[in-house]
């Protein structure tokens, strides 16, 4: 059964669904979605056309909705999507999109998103992705599924973060980084594999040396990424996971991205 303290405001326009929780002092917006199951659990803010996915839970002090921090908006309808089976923690703010963006910002499932996080307009969040406390996403970046951010690590505007990857904490990221890559330092280098995170999510032995083969490939010291691509992919054609990496280099154009530092090993 639904459950609204007394002391929260709730829109007559907005969509409640079975079984949530709204605790004290919340304030939901006219076009706020709450899917069954969803706990806000006080002082929580959902503002703008912003809807959150069943059973995600929603922590004192977030404020979710609230206009683009763009000078550029002007008003337009946008839209802020979250997932189930989320945990949103103290003091997050995540923004709706802008034009130039899609007009849309959308975080996956089962993603934690720790204290004091900022997620701007127009990102794009994968499923099963944890934010630890005060990350920072500027506008318009993309972070694939599994990856985490360690504390205090932000990421530039328009930046991509490839699936599995880590990015350690109080790294200032303004490179894409390769997915199953390891970002630290400031500004970021890429210091190897995610090692330990492929590990724990069952990639096998072979599958981890064959992307460190791939790694040493695409990074080695002669000539330049764009010229060593084609070798990695002809030689790893049938390998799914080193062709993510060499797609997702491909797909990013012109765009830099995050490398080791010279003479850095994975």
């Amino acid at each position: 059964m639904t459950s609204v303290h007394a002391t929260a405001i709730v829109d007559k326009n907005a969509k409640i669904g079975a079984d949530v929780t709204i605790g004290p002092y919340c304030v939901i917006g006219p076009g706020a979605e709450l899917a069954a199951g969803v706990r806000l659990h006080s002082h929580v803010v959902v503002d703008g056309n912003t809807s959150v996915g069943e059973r995600t839970q929603i922590y004192p002090f977030a404020s979710l909705g609230h206009a683009p921090q763009d000078l550029k908006y002007a008003g337009e309808e946008n839209r802020l999507e979250i997932g189930g089976d989320c945990i949103i923690r103290e003091h997050v703010t995540m923004n709706p999109g802008t034009a130039a963006g899609g007009l849309v910002t959308s975080i996956g499932e089962r993603c934690l998103i720790m204290v004091a996080v900022h997620v701007a307009h127009d990102c794009r969040i994968g499923n099963d992705v944890i934010l630890v406390n005060n990350v920072t996403l500027a506008g318009h970046c993309s972070i694939g599924d599994h990856v985490i951010m360690a504390g205090l690590s932000g990421a530039h505007q328009f930046v991509r973060i490839g699936e599995h990857a880590f990015v350690g904490g109080m790294t200032g990221l303004e490179n894409d980084l390769i997915p199953y890559g390891m970002a630290i330092g400031n500004r970021a280098h890429l210091a190897g594999l995610n090692l330990v995170g492929l590990k724990r999510r069952g990639f096998t032995r072979e599958q981890i040396h064959s992307l460190r083969n791939a790694f040493k490939m695409l990074f080695s010291s002669d000539g330049n990424l764009k010229s060593r691509l084609p070798g990695v992919e002809a030689e790893f054609a049938d390998d799914p996971n080193v062709m993510k990496i060499v797609n997702f280099i491909r797909d990013g154009e012109d765009r830099s991205i995050c490398t080791p530092r010279q003479g850095h090993d994975s």
